[in-house]
């Protein structure tokens, strides 16, 4: 009792409480300017000048970095099972359906970048689907061409599968469905920005009997952490194996058992479901739009930049133009020698995106109904002349676009016009999207970037089937303007962000990445390839280091947009007080908030792979 005293109310306490306020006014200060033991014992986990939070993966035999654990650990098993990088990358898409379904699906669309490292080559994916050929965008509001009955676009995704596993694959569409199969059945615990999703789209759900029986479980919001599963999608990818068994039965090869799936589905059984649903509840799509899909493959475009070779993307992908763009405009400048704290650097950066956006927005459409400029846009005169537009000294309004030397032609006979032609809510609607990069045992490289344009795309569940279609006749992959060439039309291919890099040097891999954002996409892209090819940053801190993204209002289509600056409030206070006297209309973003880069880089001194994933998503790489 006495002992108790003394500690509680008596003398000792009193004593043990103007320690207290020693240590704190006195002692304090001088410990916490001192090293701890801990920190000198420990100084990689401890360092306050660490700069990054994540360490990289390393993998010899292989890696897999992408936007979901599930999807990430998905392809590291096919790796491990003998499957190359185009095997893991279905394995991952069919995996991101489930555990990320506001952003990618078989539904969806995507682009991919392939380097074969057996043949040398590269190689470019695109697997985007048109508007239905009934759409007349004139007789809809913005809102109709974003969500619901009226809105989406042909499911590319599922038929880029496809063409991935009988071009460069090696395995089954069983064996690689496998994962997401039990995942979409036995179910996984659902993750926070998942359900923060759903409630943003629970209104539209709710109006929709096929979507709020999938995503509103017991008529709820499902709670973050919650067994969540998906059996009507487990049941097609099931349909799909099953054409592909019975094909493999028949004595059909591999090419010809995955075609059986993919007839299933763009001309066959699920074709007609899919056609006869929008029928029955006044949507466009027939189905002549699924039976004119195929994925297309072609080269990727090129840049060379500081000894480097980029490759991404072509056209209807706008994002991979405006990388290289980007990093072709600030190629004249000694970036290094600026230093990348400097602000006149990320000024450079500002005004290099801002001429490129001027550029890809008034030029960039589908490639089989308009002439795109692409070689008069990455042509050296032609860069010289947008870089003399850079001032050092003070930030440029949103510019006009340039005259790269080469007409444009709209094949209007090939397109659906529409009776009514009028301007749509000029604002740009945001995307929702992910991204992964994988590396295989033999060196073969996947970078892609899926997407299913705004979360859960259309918002429609399409019947029994689980799946959504990507709702690319949005504003943002279309213009407001009817006089634009990528006014929304039937028929035609909305244009995406979406752009996957490969980086070779020498004719050697460096560097695999991509990431989701929208509109930002480009702009996150641009900035980690300076961090690593400019300031030599490792990978996992060149994904980590602050970053910025310019926004248009009321959106880069308009010559003269008013531009805001987002910068993540990490950055400096040089930086901040030096963007703000060029000019730039500055705002901060919270301190991990812009992009989620997915990367793999190859340290070309020691020989050595590894990866990196952002912090800003619930990303992960792994690796073996």
């Amino acid at each position: 009792m006495m002992i108790r005293y003394l500690f509680t109310r008596g003398p000792l306490m009193k004593l043990y409480r103007l320690l207290l306020i020693a240590f704190a006014t006195v002692l304090a200060p001088l410990v916490a300017l001192q090293p701890s033991a801990q920190e000198n014992a420990y100084p990689l986990q401890m360092s306050s000048s660490r700069t990054s939070h994540r360490p990289e993966v390393p993998g010899p035999n292989g890696l897999v970095t992408a936007g979901h654990p599930l999807a990430s650990m998905a392809g590291l098993r096919i790796l491990m099972a003998g499957g190359n990088a185009a095997d893991a990358s279905v394995a991952v898409l069919a995996t991101l359906n489930v555990v990320r379904p506001q952003m990618s699906g078989a539904g969806g669309n995507g682009f991919f970048t392939y380097y074969d490292n057996n043949s040398k080559t590269l190689h470019a994916l695109s697997a985007t689907g048109a508007a239905p050929l009934a759409l007349d965008a004139g007789t809809l509001d913005a809102e109709e061409l974003n969500k619901g009955i009226k809105a989406g676009v042909v499911p590319g995704l599922f038929g880029g599968w496809v063409s991935l596993l009988q071009k460069f694959g090696t395995l089954s569409l069983e064996d690689v469905l496998e994962p997401a199969i039990a995942y979409a059945r036995q179910g996984h615990p659902i993750e926070a920005s998942v359900v923060r999703s759903i409630a943003s789209s629970q209104a539209l759900f709710e109006t929709l009997p096929s979507s709020s029986g999938v995503f509103l479980p017991e008529e709820r919001l499902p709670i973050t952490g919650e067994n969540f599963t998906m059996p009507d999608l487990a049941r097609t990818f099931e349909r799909l194996i099953a054409a592909e068994r019975r094909a493999l039965d028949s004595g059909a090869s591999r090419q010809e058992a995955l075609q059986a799936a993919f007839d299933l589905f763009y001309r066959g059984e699920i074709a007609e479901e899919m056609a006869a649903f929008y029928s029955e509840n006044g949507g466009g799509f027939t189905q002549e739009d699924f039976v004119r899909y195929e994925p297309l493959w072609g080269e990727p475009i090129h840049a060379r930049y500081r000894g480097y070779d980029i490759y991404t993307s072509p056209p209807t992908s706008r994002g991979g133009l405006e990388v290289l763009m980007q990093l072709k405009l600030v190629e004249g400048f000694d970036l290094e020698g600026l230093g990348w704290e400097s602000p006149v650097t990320q000024h450079l950066l500002i005004e290099a995106i801002k001429l490129a956006k001027a550029d890809i927005y008034h030029y960039v459409a589908d490639p089989r109904l308009h002439d795109v400029p692409v070689e008069g846009m990455l042509a050296e005169d032609y860069l010289q002349r947008r870089r003399a537009l850079i001032n050092k000294q003070a930030a440029m309004g949103f510019p006009a676009w340039g005259k790269p030397g080469e007409l444009l032609t709209l094949a209007m006979d090939t397109l659906s016009s529409g009776t009514h032609k009028r301007p749509l809510d000029e604002k740009s609607v945001p995307g929702s999207t992910t991204s992964f990069s994988i590396r295989d045992k033999s060196g073969n490289v996947m970078a892609a970037t899926p997407t299913h344009g705004g979360a859960f795309g259309t918002g429609v569940v399409v019947g029994n089937t689980g799946l959504t279609f990507n709702n690319g006749t949005r504003v943002g992959s279309t213009s407001p303007y009817p006089e634009d060439m990528n006014y929304a039309r039937g028929g035609q291919v909305p244009i995406l962000n979406n752009s996957p890099i490969i980086v070779m040097k020498d004719g050697e891999f460096v560097m695999a990445l991509g990431t989701p954002g929208g509109e930002t996409i480009g702009q996150t892209q641009f900035q980690v390839l300076v961090n690593v090819l400019d300031f030599a940053m490792p990978v996992q801190a060149a994904i980590e280091a602050p970053r910025f993204s310019v926004f248009a209002t009321p959106n880069f289509y308009r010559e003269g947009a008013d531009i805001t600056v987002r910068f993540e409030d990490r950055l400096t206070q040089q930086q901040h007080d030096g963007l703000k006297a060029l000019g730039h209309a500055l705002t901060l973003a919270p301190s991990f908030s812009l992009g989620s880069i997915q990367a793999i880089l190859k340290d070309t001194e020691l020989g050595t792979v590894t990866a990196g994933a952002d912090p800003r998503r619930a990303a992960q790489a792994v690796g073996w």
